[in-house]
C-alpha cells in the first residue's frame, strides 16, 4: 500500500519560510513522480510543483517559481518542499502525491496522481 505522509506545515508571517516534508512508502518509486498540490478554501486544487524520482526533473507553477524548491532524498524516500518568501495567498492545505508518470510534466488538475497524503495546513499571516 503506497502512502505519502506530509509534515512541516504551520503558521508563519509573510516573508518567512517553511519546509514541508513528505515521507513516501509502500513501493519503489522508480518511474514515478512526486508532486505537491495545494487546496484553497472554495477553490479547485492547484498544482504547485513535481519532481521525477529518477531524473530529478522538476516542474513549477508560475506562482511559486523562484520562491519554492522541491527536492528528494532517494535513500530515505523523502520529498521536501522549501517555501521561501511566503505570501498570505500561499495559505492553503498542501498535499503530497505520487504519480506513475516518470519525468513527464503532469496535468495541473492532479488526475494522474493516484496516491495522496492527508495534507498539512500552511497559514501565512500578513
Amino acid at each position: 500500500q503506497v502512502q505519502s505522509v506530509e509534515s512541516g506545515g504551520g503558521l508563519v508571517q509573510a516573508g518567512g519560510s517553511l519546509r514541508l516534508s513528505c515521507a513516501a512508502s509502500g513501493r519503489t518509486f522508480s518511474g514515478y513522480a512526486m508532486g505537491w498540490f495545494r487546496h484553497f478554501p472554495r477553490k479547485e486544487r492547484e498544482f504547485v510543483v513535481s519532481i521525477s524520482w529518477n531524473s530529478g526533473t522538476t516542474y513549477y507553477a508560475d506562482s511559486v517559481k523562484g520562491r519554492f524548491t522541491i527536492s528528494r532524498d532517494k535513500a530515505k524516500n523523502l520529498v521536501y518542499l522549501q517555501m521561501n518568501s511566503l505570501k498570505p495567498e500561499d495559505t492553503a492545505v498542501y498535499y503530497c502525491a505520487v504519480a506513475p508518470i516518470g519525468g513527464r510534466k503532469p496535468a495541473n488538475n492532479g488526475q494522474e496522481f493516484n496516491y495522496w497524503g492527508q495534507g498539512t495546513q500552511v497559514t501565512v499571516s500578513s
